[in-house]
């Protein structure tokens, strides 16, 4: 669910790949056309990546009209001819798209998303998609390394009020329960994607009050069943000894103090500060839950210094990846005309033709290997990742809930090798080429280099 739908959704696009097609209407190319998207390479650190978007993606697709206050507006630029106007009136995909399932990892080189359609209609999306599937997979992958530094212990979100926008708010709220959160504070999120919400206090609602003592215990009155204090607006270990006191409150009615919450200072040290006079006031239960720049990196110091933090809430850093802020995706033509099509732009070689990936596993049920090969006849050994999602212009399955890309990515999860998924120089996975795909490419650049010789001679 994206919030700029209402708005223009057609025009969520670069302007050349409309004046790419519409040299394509002149000159009469109307050819069926398959596009890969897919990542050239893997940010630092990074070793897998976690699909997400698709969803989304494919709803835009199907909806995607021209409205008249577009083409008016498209007609305001003194760019197009009237016969191309009239085209993106008529337009409505009719394509085929194939694509890796939303919460399944995959690595590079692999293609997310084939679209196979009339050139024309499948160069209209590809900004779309290249802005849809990249924002999403780039923040369900670097959530999903949260999971992994975490060792199970629960994690939210609280990265709306930093993100880039408010959708991109919606996007890392979502990526974070899609690949395990256990919720998020972004109310708009937890009403579009039914996603658990989280929240407690403010250091400003603290210091609102004469005494902390007195901010503690009005919230007490407020909440009195879920109640997580914010201990740490003046002095962290005195704020834990009122938290005690609330405690011994809050039993005497017959409830109980949730949490506190760490926000600020040496959040190693004095987590274990904290359960020291939790353990001693007789109240070891009371749960300490950890917040502020905290990213896997943070996460995973924080517990190998054997800190007594028993959840994390995450914001800024991981919700615009603050170490890896895009990926290196590309959306290539790759067949057109049932002629087999590739770039040999120096570090940009693309994979030629209509591709499948294929992925092996052990006795276990341990991935050990993908294969990328063709799509056609010549099929691999192994599972297929990508699946057919759209035909003729239209869903071959019903929408998916983020309940169950949810439940596919931790099935997914635990067949990702152990080294793979390490935070710091992860090894990387092996993706192998099949001989059929490298022959087709071996054949299609001896042609290439063979036909432009021959042009330019």
């Amino acid at each position: 669910m994206s919030l700029w739908r209402d708005y223009a959704p057609e025009l969520v696009t670069d302007l050349y790949e409309f004046t790419m097609a519409a040299s394509y209407l002149k000159e009469g190319m109307s050819g069926e056309a398959t596009f890969s998207l897919f990542v050239r390479e893997y940010p630092e650190n990074r070793a897998y990546f976690v699909s997400a978007g698709l969803e989304q993606l494919i709803d835009t697709i199907c909806a995607l009209r021209f409205s008249e206050e577009s083409i008016n507006y498209l007609s305001s630029l003194h760019k197009f001819a009237q016969e191309f106007l009239e085209a993106l009136r008529r337009y409505r995909f009719t394509g085929t798209i194939r694509a890796i399932p939303e919460g399944r990892i995959f690595f590079c080189q692999e293609p997310l998303l084939e679209v196979t359609a009339p050139i024309f209609e499948a160069q209209i999306i590809e900004t779309l998609a290249m802005n849809v599937l990249q924002t999403e997979t780039l923040l369900t992958s670097k959530a999903a390394r949260c999971i992994q530094a975490a060792r199970g212990k629960p994690l939210v979100d609280f990265g709306l009020r930093r993100t880039q926008g408010v959708d991109a708010g919606v996007k890392a709220a979502r990526a974070g329960y899609l690949v395990g959160f256990a919720g998020t504070s972004n109310l708009l999120a937890g009403k579009l994607y039914d996603i658990p919400v989280f929240g407690t206090m403010a250091h400003s609602y603290v210091t609102s009050f004469p005494h902390e003592m007195d901010s503690f215990l009005a919230f007490v009155r407020a909440f009195p069943e879920n109640t997580v204090l914010l201990i740490d607006t003046y002095d962290t270990l005195r704020g834990a000894e009122k938290a005690l006191e609330v405690a011994r409150i809050l039993e005497a009615e017959g409830r109980r103090l949730m949490a506190v919450r760490l926000d600020s200072g040496d959040l190693c040290s004095l987590s274990k500060e904290v359960r020291r006079i939790f353990r001693k006031g007789g109240y070891p239960g009371i749960q300490i839950m950890a917040s502020g720049s905290l990213d896997e990196y943070r996460i995973e110091q924080l517990l190998a210094g054997g800190a007594e933090i028993d959840s994390f809430a995450v914001g800024t850093r991981v919700v615009v990846s603050a170490d890896a802020p895009y990926l290196d995706m590309a959306y290539k033509l790759t067949e057109y005309d049932g002629r087999p099509i590739l770039k040999l732009s120096r570090g940009k070689t693309t994979w030629v033709g209509r591709k499948q990936a294929y992925r092996r596993y052990d006795a276990g049920g341990r991935m050990i290997e993908d294969v990328l090969g063709t799509a056609g006849a010549d099929r691999e050994e192994g599972e297929p990742l990508l699946e057919e999602v759209m035909k003729g212009g239209e869903r071959v399955r019903p929408p998916e809930t983020l309940r169950e890309i949810r439940a596919r990515f931790a099935r997914e999860w635990e067949t990702l090798p152990l080294p793979c998924r390490k935070t710091v120089a992860p090894k990387l996975y092996p993706v192998q080429i099949a001989p059929a795909l490298a022959r087709l490419q071996e054949e299609t650049v001896r042609m290439r280099l063979r036909e432009e010789v021959g042009q330019n001679s």
